[in-house]
């Protein structure tokens, strides 16, 4: 199953790729092996978000920037107001980049 690298971007992927570096500088774990663990986060992250994620947002903001390159849509909104079933959250500036789940199959 091939899978997008994007999840490496998050917060939790910066925060695994740094203690991956960590581990490696320090003679803890191999570059193979730090490499084989980032491959296998990409597929959970891809197969998490396909099966166990169940609600729907809506999101509303001022387009500021949009992308389209290579199949992947990036979108760039200013005051965006997130809203699910349960609340609302506002955030001053948000980057969506959204990948054809297609392309996951190829």
């Amino acid at each position: 199953m091939a899978t997008f690298e994007l999840y490496r971007r998050s917060t939790i992927g910066m925060c695994l790729t740094e203690t991956l570096d960590e581990m490696v500088q320090n003679g803890t774990l191999s570059p193979e092996l730090a490499i084989q663990v980032l491959v296998q986060f990409d597929k959970s992250m891809t197969e998490a978000l396909e099966t166990q994620v169940k609600s729907k947002v809506s999101i509303k903001g001022h387009l500021h920037t949009y992308r389209f390159c290579d199949n992947v849509w990036t979108f760039i909104l200013q005051n965006a107001l997130f809203k699910n079933e349960d609340s609302q959250e506002t955030v001053g500036r948000v980057k969506i980049v959204a990948c054809d789940s297609k392309l996951l199959t190829q």
